[in-house]
């Protein structure tokens, strides 16, 4: 004997479903925001770790250059360098926008690398 379903878990598949999907949009959005950070700080590093051939002058057009490729604000392309005559210092601060439903959220960063020349 075959029974009728009734089809009432349906409705909860598919809100769990649309919940789902809703977070995982969200969650791209933020964590392209982090994955650009990521990148640039690796590029700092990686200056960092190639400065003792470099000047500063170049080393701050690169990472500008660096920022505007991965679309960061202005503001990351602006790095401070600290040089002594044994290590160096490479840092920058900006802070992105991330639409959210009904809000607005502002992440701040500061990726930053040191090392030896």
């Amino acid at each position: 004997m075959v029974s009728g379903r009734r089809g009432a878990g349906k409705i909860g598949c598919l809100f769990t479903l649309l919940l789902v999907v809703t977070i995982g949009y969200f969650a791209v959005n933020v964590g392209e925001v982090y994955v650009r950070y990521f990148k640039y700080r690796d590029a700092i590093a990686q200056e960092v770790r190639f400065a003792s051939t470099r000047s500063d002058d170049a080393i701050r057009v690169r990472l500008a250059s660096i920022a505007d490729s991965l679309g960061l604000p202005d503001d990351a392309g602006r790095v401070h360098i600290t040089r002594t005559n044994t290590r160096i210092r490479i840092s920058a601060e900006y802070s992105e926008h991330v639409e959210l439903p009904l809000l607005v959220r502002e992440f701040r960063f500061s990726p930053c690398a040191d090392g030896g020349l």
